[in-house]
């Protein structure tokens, strides 16, 4: 079942690349108290992913927090290392939390996985964007094809 807005997100542990290392972060714990914006890429380095979808949600990490976001992350079914060096490539310093899904649990409890096996890309996650309000949905735009239209960070500003 796809978690749809209302939904309370499950808690999952993810990780992300600190200067010590990766280190687990739980859902629960990011959105705890928070509105949290969460946006999912099928592939870090991918050319969609890299060239608009992470970039839109940097230039837009200002307005988003004026806007009340405390925390806006990406996430993929990648590995923290990845994520560390895709962070650093495209200089989203502290504007982005890069949350690594290594072996899909958030991405399959929440529904939204993907089979990339065609492309020799195994299960990744949809391309999504969702606002959390205290871990609850309160959007959710999942793409239905290729490209960047409902999930880009000035489709979720204008919801805000």
């Amino acid at each position: 079942m796809t978690i749809k807005v209302g939904d309370k997100l499950p808690d999952i542990t993810l990780s992300t690349m600190t200067e010590e290392g990766p280190k687990p972060i739980s859902v629960e714990e990011l959105c705890a108290g928070k509105k949290a914006v969460f946006f999912a890429v099928p592939g870090a380095f991918t050319p969609t992913c890299s060239n608009q979808h992470l970039p839109g949600f940097v230039a837009s990490s200002a307005v988003l927090k004026e806007r009340g976001v405390d925390v806006i992350a990406c996430i993929s079914v990648n590995d923290p290392f990845v994520m560390g060096a895709w962070g650093k490539d495209r200089s989203v310093g502290e504007n982005v939390l890069m949350l690594a899904d290594g072996n899909a649990e958030f991405t399959s409890a929440l529904g939204l996985e993907m089979d990339g096996s065609g492309f020799g890309l195994g299960i990744r996650s949809q391309r999504y964007a969702m606002v959390i309000d205290d871990g609850v949905v309160s959007t959710l735009n999942v793409e239905r094809g290729p490209g960047l239209e409902v999930s880009s960070a000035e489709t979720i500003l204008a919801a805000l």
